[in-house]
């Protein structure tokens, strides 16, 4: 039972990041009804800037404080991020509005490649580490209960904790703020948001704004846990049948579907992928996303969309 929690509690806080990846998509297909496959390259984009932004900026002031560093690094990685977005709507997406769902996936995959080949021009090709002090060191927890106690890794238990924080603030934005209202509403209808004064091209900045964020903050948890190199984008891309378990327009559906995959591949991996050799882990995600469009192609929280002719 020890073992089977440790497991548990490991694929939840997996989940969990899954889940802050899978917003960013979430959060651009409801305002401008756009799939983001250049999500994935955000995250790392914005990561690059964060690494190397954390090591340039005590170069060129002159000062040794790690953590004076990581902030100025990360308001700096934001500012470029949302100089991003704002170049993604104002040269990309606004001349594209009204046209066909396919164009716009491959603006997004065109964008995708451009960031790529943007951060290795710009931040280089190496592997760099981001050190914003999230503990190492494992931790025993539950000692009284069971005999050892369960093994959980105070990295990943931090980096959960910050995910869930991030989702939480999120939804208050959307219910509870002028913003967020606004957002919900062009996501309902953009002619009749615009119709009540909702200027659709600032809305549109924000939320790719907001998914900057978000890709900045996943970018640094999986840079401090993994390091951030170029493979991070596809660990990003993770988050794709999350979105698609969960729905393509619902927040709540995203994290319930991180939650589910990121327990679901631990617990195959361990317990039925030695009966195959391994590996169960890595395509898990993609197979149950694939059962999910036969049987119900919204996800467990989208909604069904009816054309009546």
């Amino acid at each position: 039972m020890a073992f089977f929690l440790e497991t548990l509690i490991g694929g939840l806080m997996t989940g969990m990041l899954y889940a802050l990846v899978a917003l960013g998509f979430v959060l651009i297909f409801k305002a401008s009804g756009v799939f983001n496959f250049a999500q994935g390259a955000m995250v790392l984009f914005a990561a690059l800037a964060m690494a190397r932004f954390s090591a340039w900026f005590p170069a060129w002031f002159g000062f040794e404080s790690q953590l004076l560093a990581n902030l100025l690094a990360i308001v700096a990685a934001m500012a470029v991020m949302i100089v991003v977005a704002w170049c993604i709507e104002r040269w990309v997406l606004g001349k594209l509005v009204n046209q066909e769902g396919v164009t716009l996936l491959m603006a997004t995959l065109g964008i995708a490649y451009f960031l790529e080949g943007l951060g290795q021009t710009i931040f280089g090709n190496d592997i760099y580490p981001i050190d914003v002090g999230l503990p190492k060191d494992p931790v025993f927890m539950l000692q009284d209960s069971f005999e050892g106690g369960i093994l959980v890794n105070k990295e990943d238990l931090y980096a959960a904790l910050i995910a869930a924080a991030l989702v939480a603030a999120l939804s208050l934005f959307f219910q509870k703020t002028a913003t967020g209202r606004a957002l919900r509403a062009v996501a309902d209808d953009h002619q009749a948001a615009q119709s009540i004064g909702i200027p659709l091209n600032r809305i549109w900045v924000i939320v790719w704004s907001v998914a900057g964020f978000v890709a900045l903050v996943a970018g640094i948890i999986w840079g401090s846990k993994l390091g951030v190199q170029f493979s991070l984008s596809l660990v990003a891309l993770k988050a794709l049948p999350v979105v698609i378990l969960g729905g393509l327009t619902s927040v709540p559906g995203a994290i319930v579907g991180g939650l589910v995959i990121g327990v679901g591949e631990k617990l195959s991996e361990v317990y039925i992928g030695p009966m195959f050799g391994g590996g169960i882990e890595i395509w898990f995600a993609y197979v149950l996303a694939l059962v999910f469009l036969f049987v119900r192609p919204q996800g467990l929280f989208g909604e069904k969309i009816i054309d009546r002719v």
